[in-house]
């Protein structure tokens, strides 16, 4: 009867799957939790290059003359300095206000799993 007692609590103790287990359980979390931080990531990248773009923009307006010499080749200027994802971002610029003052808009999609999230993106500069 001992003998018997044993060997049952021999086959209580067995784990031999029990790694691919916890790894079947966490994988999906992990993968998800990588691609949500590329994809934020990418938003921010976007943000960050969409406000260095009308910055710089607005400067050259203000300061470079000889080289945004209009409203045209200020948007131009502004559009090959944005140098993020392809949003296709739609520059203005307006002489009034506070100084040179120069606006982006542009919507990124985000590629959740269950479906496209557009993010809407502006970024305004104005410079003296």
């Amino acid at each position: 009867m001992m003998g018997r007692v044993r060997s049952l609590t021999v086959a209580w103790r067995q784990d031999a799957g029990t790694a691919a287990v916890e790894f079947a359980l966490i994988i999906p979390v992990f993968v998800a939790m990588v691609l949500g931080g590329m994809e934020i990531a990418t938003l921010g990248f976007a943000a960050a290059s969409l406000h260095f773009a009308v910055e710089d923009a607005a400067r050259c307006a203000s300061v470079q003359t000889t080289v945004c010499t209009d409203q045209t080749a200020t948007k131009s200027f502004a559009a090959a300095h944005y140098a993020g994802p392809s949003i296709s971002p739609v520059f203005t610029y307006s002489p009034s206000g506070c100084g040179h003052i120069v606006s982006a808009t542009g919507t990124l999609s985000l590629n959740l799993v269950p479906q496209l999230v557009d993010v809407p993106l502006s970024a305004t500069a104005c410079y003296p």
